[in-house]
């Protein structure tokens, strides 16, 4: 049976295995070889700046609103907008690790730390998403109302993935 939200549950669908693969690179820190760990390290990394940032961004412009709306509390979403800001940072934090890790300089114990730190955040906040949001959405939300949503998700993902760090515009273009 399909739900009003089938297009975001599938859309974390999507994500979970990239979800799964921040904790694989956790546990290849100090078990893989250097090259492992590095390509581990920027997949999370690309991963997480080129398509989770611009998912939690889209939610932020398009699918919290309603949220608030429809729960009739604007703050209804704070907690989850919190997870965002955390992610962002935690990301940040990665990002500077990765550059550290090509000078031999980055330390295993700081790169598990933001590693399964983030994995266990974006675990959570998708179940979060799944449990509780989505099925009051898929109660009180209209189909009209849904589909707009759900554009405006896109458009802002959109223009997220076009703002992601390393990614050239042109590329950033194509991407959806």
């Amino acid at each position: 049976m399909s739900t009003i939200t089938q297009p975001l549950r599938d859309e974390h669908r999507e994500l979970f295995p990239h979800v799964e693969s921040l904790r694989a690179a956790a546990d290849a820190v100090d078990e893989g070889s250097p090259a492992d760990v590095r390509r581990a390290v920027d997949a999370a990394y690309d991963f997480l700046s080129g398509h989770l940032i611009p998912h939690a961004k889209a939610e932020e412009a398009a699918l919290y609103p309603v949220v608030g709306r429809v729960l009739g509390a604007r703050e209804a979403t704070a907690t989850m907008s919190r997870d965002h800001v955390e992610v962002g940072q935690l990301t940040d934090e990665l990002g500077a690790l990765r550059a550290r890790l090509s000078s031999g300089e980055a330390e295993s114990r700081e790169l598990r730390r933001v590693l399964y730190g983030l994995y266990a955040l974006v675990k959570v906040h998708f179940a979060k998403e799944e449990e509780v949001y989505l099925p009051i959405l898929d109660e009180r939300l209209g189909e009209k109302e849904a589909r707009q949503m759900f554009e405006a998700m896109e458009a802002a993902a959109h223009e997220a993935k076009a703002h992601a760090p390393g990614r050239s515009q042109g590329a950033a273009k194509g991407a959806g």
